[in-house]
């Protein structure tokens, strides 16, 4: 039978995520729209962005919070061409994303000093042979896999080298070890669903004394330039934005923030999308014709949840495509290089009582298509 009840907010894309709840842009400070970023308002807006960033997140003392162009592969990519090439590097990946970086590093930088550990969708590389001597790049959580980083156990507290970590669907929604990352680079697009085209980039003071004492050996674009004069370009850190920035974009950010405020700060954020998973979790338990891509629960991802289906790949997508014109979940398809399945975001923008309402669903539309 079809079910009766449908999700209120069917919107479980990966990025750009589900709103908050209960999300009114009426609600947005809209005060400094038409106005110069580089005003006075403007970089109080920018600066409370980044100062409600590192209390929110807990971060240590020292570390700092930039708002850069391009999303989280812009402050991602101004991370490596700016640090890399110093030390040898160790690169994990293991789907689509990270597997990018590597690319990056070997065909546009074109370092040769580079262990690549890969693994495939559904499994973790054996962090285990990560050097201390050397830099490591990784994916905190891999979202087009559905497979995190358990813990930063892995990562030696003395290193020498620096951790370059894409946290983009892990920071709000994953515990993180701050004082185990050098650079980490996420967009509020994904975990908070706030609009694209911004990143944010956070450093340690371990690499500002990178960026200050050593310089690569290529050319950086204007927008990728973090010293001058071979010292960190502090306004970057304290709101002046290396290009202009979109203002609205800024206030739909601290609306977000203060929302994960109003419910209790990260604690209570992580605590949702951990419950939002289990939603998953007993559907899957329940049914045996559906997976978990990462099988193994200690590296599931509760923000990515990536599905396998007994089903063909045109089956899958006719689930995806009957669901859709059902008005019941929209954009929950794998993503185009992974193994064919469903992926449902189930970050803390994300209410229980619609993953409850969607489970139904998912089950009906297997049935319909693949009776």
């Amino acid at each position: 039978m079809t079910p009766i009840t449908k999700p209120s907010n069917p919107n479980f894309s990966s990025g750009p995520c589900s709103k908050r709840p209960g999300y009114d842009i009426s609600a947005l400070d809209t005060s400094i729209l038409g106005r110069s970023h580089r005003s006075k308002p403007g970089k109080a807006m920018l600066k409370q962005a980044i100062e409600k960033t590192h209390e929110l997140l807990g971060l240590p003392e020292g570390y700092r919070v930039g708002i850069v162009p391009g999303s989280d592969t812009g402050a991602m990519e101004m991370a490596m061409w700016s640090l890399l090439g110093q030390r040898p590097i160790d690169v994990f990946h293991w789907e689509s994303f990270g597997s990018g970086w590597l690319t990056d590093i070997v065909k546009q930088l074109k370092l040769e000093n580079v262990n690549n550990y890969l693994a495939d969708y559904g499994q973790l590389p054996d962090l285990s042979k990560a050097d201390s001597a050397n830099d490591v790049v990784f994916t905190w959580n891999g979202t087009t896999s559905g497979v995190k980083v358990p813990n930063g156990d892995w990562i030696a507290a003395d290193r020498e080298g620096l951790t370059l970590c894409d946290a983009t669907s892990a920071v709000f929604a994953m515990e993180m070890p701050w004082e185990k990352i050098d650079v980490a680079t996420f967009s509020w697009q994904k975990v908070l669903g706030g609009e694209g085209a911004h990143g944010v980039l956070v450093l340690s003071p371990r690499a500002v004394e990178r960026l200050e004492s050593y310089t690569p050996a290529w050319p950086l674009p204007k927008i990728f330039r973090l010293t001058k004069g071979g010292k960190l370009i502090e306004g970057i850190f304290e709101g002046a934005t290396i290009n202009t920035p979109s203002m609205l974009c800024v206030a739909d950010y601290i609306d977000a923030m203060n929302w994960v405020e109003q419910i209790g700060g990260l604690n209570a954020a992580v605590a949702k999308s951990e419950q939002n998973l289990a939603v998953v979790e007993k559907f899957v338990a329940e049914n045996n014709w559906i997976d978990f891509l990462a099988t193994d629960k200690a590296i599931r991802s509760n923000t990515s949840v990536c599905l396998t289906l007994d089903a063909t790949a045109d089956q899958v997508k006719a689930i995806i495509k009957l669901l859709d014109e059902a008005a019941v979940a929209y954009d929950i398809g794998a993503y185009r290089d992974a193994p064919a399945g469903l992926r449902i975001w189930c970050g803390a923008t994300v209410e229980a009582s619609d993953l409850e309402a969607l489970m139904p669903w998912l089950k009906h539309a297997y049935e319909t298509v693949t009776a």
